[in-house]
């Protein structure tokens, strides 16, 4: 089979290796789409230690097509969402039965399951409450997810910021109630408009900058909630604490590596998706073949106008 092996600073090459046999309580998938994930950005750019080889890869989608002695949940032909932390982008992965979940009847590229799972996770652990006011900060695939799933749950107001204008375009059409220019417009001030005065009961940071986490402080009502989503690469950040502390905010790290956590999250995630809940048909923005797998990583990096997901896609085999 072939592998992407991240080799140096912005070079995956890909290689051959052998088909991965399960293990009893294994299954073997056949990938069809292998998500790029923004955790994977700066590693790519920076590259692994010298001497060393990388094989990044964690949000996979594909078919089973060979079960270990010990499997009974699953069989051949069986369609999946799919937990694993690396080797993702390859022909096949070896997996445990218990961390694929169903992935419905629709296109496997759009049924990925793990960064579903962590915006599913996100939305519960922040536990937006019917009638709230909702911020989300950050328009891109994580922050569409976070808003979709936090409709669900019944706000007052769902108000989106971001300082791409096709974004926010998308952020109305997935149904913000309200949406935010941040080049244009003061973020603050218009959260206090549209709530009264209060702020947000509920603000979600999705996109791992400074100035996106200072935001949270200045949106949110006293007592309210803060879900850091973005993932913070880089540089340290910086918190006004002695504002944070007085304000009394709930602070709520939407990481999560406890793997029960993520098992729930990716189990809810795929039944919403695959009951036609959480559509992500408007999500994934670039497709790639894995030779491509370069030109994937710099799209993420650029992204160019429209850009929201990329993914990197393998023929699907009738």
């Amino acid at each position: 089979m072939r592998i992407a092996a991240l080799r140096g600073p912005e070079r995956f090459e890909v290689e051959e290796a052998p088909v991965p046999v399960p293990r009893p309580d294994e299954v073997v998938v056949r990938v069809v789409a292998s998500g790029v994930c923004a955790s994977e950005l700066e590693p790519w750019v920076d590259g692994p230690p010298t001497g060393e080889v990388r094989y990044p890869g964690h949000e996979v989608s594909g078919v089973v097509t060979e079960v270990g002695s010990d499997v009974t949940t699953l069989a051949a032909g069986a369609r999946v969402g799919v937990w694993v932390t690396e080797r993702g982008f390859a022909e096949y992965v070896a997996v445990r039965a218990a961390y694929c979940f169903p992935a419905g009847d629709g296109p496997l590229d759009l049924a990925l399951a793990e960064p579903i799972a962590c915006a599913v996770n996100a939305v519960e652990a922040a536990d937006v409450r019917l009638g709230d006011d909702v911020v989300v900060i950050g328009a891109g695939f994580m922050g569409n997810l976070v808003q979709r799933l936090a409709a669900l749950r019944g706000p007052r107001r769902l108000v989106v910021a971001d300082a791409r204008g096709d974004a926010l375009e998308r952020a109305r059409r997935l149904g913000a109630t309200d949406v935010v220019d941040v080049t244009a417009d003061d973020l603050a001030a218009r959260v206090r408009a549209l709530t009264g005065g209060r702020g947000a009961d509920v603000t979600f940071e999705c996109t791992g900058t400074q100035r996106a986490l200072t935001a949270c402080g200045d949106t949110t009502r006293m007592s309210g909630t803060i879900a850091v989503v973005g993932y913070h690469q880089g540089a340290e950040r910086t918190l006004p604490l002695a504002f944070w502390n007085w304000m009394a905010f709930r602070l709520v790290n939407a990481h999560f590596r406890d793997l029960a956590v993520i098992m729930r999250g990716m189990e809810v995630g795929m039944r919403l998706h695959a009951a036609g809940r959480l559509p992500t048909d408007d999500l994934v923005s670039h497709r790639f073949p894995l030779d491509d797998v370069n030109k994937a990583f710099a799209t993420l990096r650029d992204k160019p106008p429209g850009f929201v997901k990329a993914v990197i896609t393998f023929p699907e085999v009738e």
